[in-house]
């Protein structure tokens, strides 16, 4: 089969590889129908997270078709279209009981296109299969479902509960690219009183009024003092650092009000000061995480109800074999206006029914 391969910082090549096989009684090979890429993919290609060794296949959020499953797995089937979550869950660790299944201890948690081979490829290999897929309603289109896979949970998540969103907070989200934008939207579920958008890029603030941001500003221009004005000079209820930049994260902490909440989701790989000089008299909380995906159930019917926007976040469509065309659209989306990018997904506008046995 094809897949993208991890050649070290700065290398990955669209190419041949041995087709995956059932490892473990509990896995599913799934053939890849969409995939897409994140930020974290950048980061890894950057150099910035170190245990992705080379000749591993990058990516950790699909749409496909089951096509072979282990002894195990009891929740989905061969033909089964499927949702394939960013995040596995043994089910049985310390973590996993508490519905913490980022911090698998297992054998999962995040390993796809991280510690195993990810989904950027014609098929994948997924462990632990009854816990990390989620069959999909024929209605929902591949392009729209593969986004909560990662951006829609993490966002929701890491960004807006670990920020205890509530009715009538001012949020400040820094940064509106995909995690961002979704954190917007997600936000938007709770009422709060005013959604504040900081991105460098027009495009991207312009997506962020679309999906329900009340004002956008600029990083160059001076945030935190629109903030400050905004708030009568209190701070921001809930900020979300949704860039993973030392930058970023200290401009959060500058605008948060005392007692105030802020969200880390961005993945750093520089350290960021924390000015405890500051901070230490505010009451602030500082939460970080990665996500556990256990909010993807519960988004995905607010999804297919029309109640999140996630087709709105994809600007671009590739076919699988334009891997290379998509990582480079994709990192210069100041240039390109790319949102997410989304490689394969044929749409699913029927539903199929199956004919008894006895009517056939």
């Amino acid at each position: 089969m094809k897949a993208l391969v991890f050649h070290g910082p700065g290398q990955t090549s669209w190419q041949d590889v041995p087709d995956p096989s059932i490892k473990e009684a509990a896995d599913a090979i799934v053939r890849v129908d969409a995939v897409t890429i994140c930020g974290t993919d950048l980061h890894i290609i950057k150099g910035d997270v170190p245990d992705v060794t080379p000749g591993r296949i990058l990516g950790h959020e699909a749409v496909g078709t089951v096509v072979e499953t282990g002894g195990d797995v009891r929740t989905v089937r061969p033909g089964d279209r499927v949702l394939i979550s960013c995040i596995s869950a043994c089910g049985r660790c310390r973590f996993c009981r508490e519905a913490r299944y980022g911090q698998c201890r297992g054998g999962g948690g995040w390993v796809l296109g991280h510690t195993i081979d990810g989904t950027q490829a014609e098929y994948v290999r997924v462990p632990f299969a009854d816990l990390s897929v989620h069959p999909l309603p024929h209605t929902l289109a591949s392009h729209e479902a593969v986004l909560l896979a990662d951006i829609f949970p993490t966002s929701y998540e890491v960004g807006v509960l670990n920020g205890n969103v509530r009715p009538g907070d001012t949020v400040v989200v820094v940064g509106a690219g995909p995690i961002g934008l979704a954190a917007i939207a997600t936000a938007g579920l709770y009422s709060p009183f005013r959604t504040i958008a900081v991105d460098l890029a027009a495009s991207r603030l312009a997506a962020a009024r679309a999906l329900g941001a009340d004002a956008t500003v600029s990083a160059g221009e001076e945030p935190d003092r629109l903030v400050e004005d905004l708030t009568e000079g209190l701070g921001a209820d809930v900020v979300i650092e949704a860039v993973g930049v030392p930058e970023a994260f200290e401009l959060c902490t500058r605008m948060v009000r005392p007692g105030g909440r802020v969200a880390n989701i961005g993945v750093h790989g520089k350290p960021a000061t924390l000015h405890l000089e500051d901070l230490w008299i505010k009451d602030v909380t500082l939460t970080t995480g990665l996500v556990d995906t256990y909010s993807t159930p519960m988004l995905l019917r607010m999804t297919a109800a029309g109640r999140l926007p996630g087709a709105a976040l994809v600007t671009h469509r590739f076919e699988m074999d334009q891997m290379e065309e998509a990582y480079d659209v994709f990192s210069r989306a100041a240039a390109t206006g790319a949102l997410k990018v989304v490689l394969g997904g044929p749409q699913h506008d029927t539903v199929a029914v199956p004919v008894p046995p006895e009517e056939q």
